[in-house]
């Protein structure tokens, strides 16, 4: 498709032209047509926006194909945005409203009622408490399967919301401190130095250090409508501790993706992942695969002494007693073992498959996933462990 001509906008041209509307300052114009964007129902975060305008930049601002092209390229996640990028791009160069942006979603109220305390002789008065619940904290606990695409643009948005916590564990290495135990050998040198004279007393106690973490994702078919927000999760932890944080994807085959997840940009994170992915939405055979991870992995180390968190609805079809002999080498490891399982807070669940029957006498935890509150409780179950 042809670029959309800007001719007609002045966008680019000599400052004297400020009856575009752009004014002098085109990096704002640039920005807003991001926001634009945004609004209408593009998942644009602020790192593409920011590598839109280094694109641009490098680029020729006076170009109308260099800036169309460098915006599909930076703000665009895939062939099902370009329709609405052509449709905002036209009208927000030629000064107009995007005809493609998503009106606003009304808030839902609720209305509950209200005692009043203050009333003498303890009348109550039929006063009512009007209180709102946002959209964004009604999509926060909604099933992730059942959102439609603008609400799981908005969910990915609400992902950088997330500040995990990493685990700690204490360091076998001693350092100085203020306070602690007594340290005898530093204490009797300040003495020594001191030519046999009292010296001050010198302490040391042991510090902290990161916990591993790690990531087993099941990507079958059965897991496929959260597979996508759940390496979303991990790749928001994978950020916040590029070193201590390890995911897998695991369904018929053990894929180690994390290298994937380092990348910054999520959406391009996302994708390189699921191009190493060569089993998605496939079958599960969860024991087969642990134990491929705890025999090349989890035994030297990746494992040991780890927070591991597996997400999987437990539908195995493999052998059962042969997914909870592993889950007994995996308990034996590490440090504390949390299951993730969709389907745990919806009601009416019960864990009656034969996965989750062999898994759970080996589980520390075993926490819903299904909404974005609930990674949140799995966050603050993960960094309390």
């Amino acid at each position: 498709m042809p670029a959309p001509d800007l001719a007609s906008t002045g966008f680019g041209a000599a400052p004297g032209h400020a009856s575009t509307g752009f004014g002098a300052a085109p990096d704002l114009a640039l920005a807003g047509f991001g926001a634009a964007l945004r609004q209408a129902g593009l998942a644009v975060t602020a790192d593409r926006v920011h590598l839109f305008l280094r694109a641009v930049a490098a680029l020729d601002p006076g170009r109308t194909a260099d800036v169309y092209w460098a915006g599909r390229a930076a703000l665009c996640s895939g062939p099902d945005d370009t329709a609405r990028y052509d449709e905002v791009f036209a009208a927000w160069f030629a000064g107009e409203r995007p005809r493609g942006a998503v009106p606003r979603t009304p808030r839902s109220f609720v209305q509950a009622p209200l005692a009043d305390d203050d009333t003498a002789g303890g009348a109550e008065a039929d006063r009512t408490l009007t209180v709102s619940a946002s959209t964004t904290e009604v999509l926060r606990h909604r099933d992730i399967a059942g959102l439609s695409t603008k609400d799981r643009a908005e969910l990915a948005r609400m992902f950088g919301t997330l500040h995990p916590r990493l685990p700690v564990r204490r360091a076998h290495r001693r350092r100085p401190s203020h306070r602690g135990e007594i340290d005898p050998r530093r204490t009797l040198r300040a003495q020594l130095r001191q030519v046999g004279e009292p010296a001050r007393v010198q302490y040391r106690r042991r510090g902290v250090r990161p916990r591993r973490v790690v990531f087993l994702i099941d990507v079958s078919g059965s897991m496929r409508p959260y597979a996508d927000n759940l390496l979303r999760l991990a790749h928001t932890l994978v950020q916040r501790a590029p070193r201590t944080v390890e995911v897998f994807t695991i369904g018929t085959r053990l894929t180690r993706v994390t290298p994937a997840l380092r990348r910054r940009d999520a959406e391009f994170a996302l994708r390189s992942a699921g191009d190493v992915v060569p089993d998605w939405s496939g079958g599960t055979r969860l024991g087969e695969v642990l134990k491929v991870f705890l025999d090349r992995w989890g035994q030297r180390g990746t494992a040991r002494r780890a927070v591991v968190v597996v997400c999987s609805d437990g539908w195995e079809r493999g052998d059962a007693a042969l997914l909870g002999a592993q889950m007994a080498r995996l308990a034996a490891l590490a440090y504390r073992v949390i299951w993730l399982n969709p389907h745990r807070g919806k009601p009416g669940y019960a864990p009656v498959q034969s996965g989750i029957v062999a898994v759970l006498p080996y589980l520390d935890d075993l926490v819903a996933g299904h909404s974005l509150a609930g990674f949140t409780e799995l966050l603050e179950a993960v960094a309390d462990a």
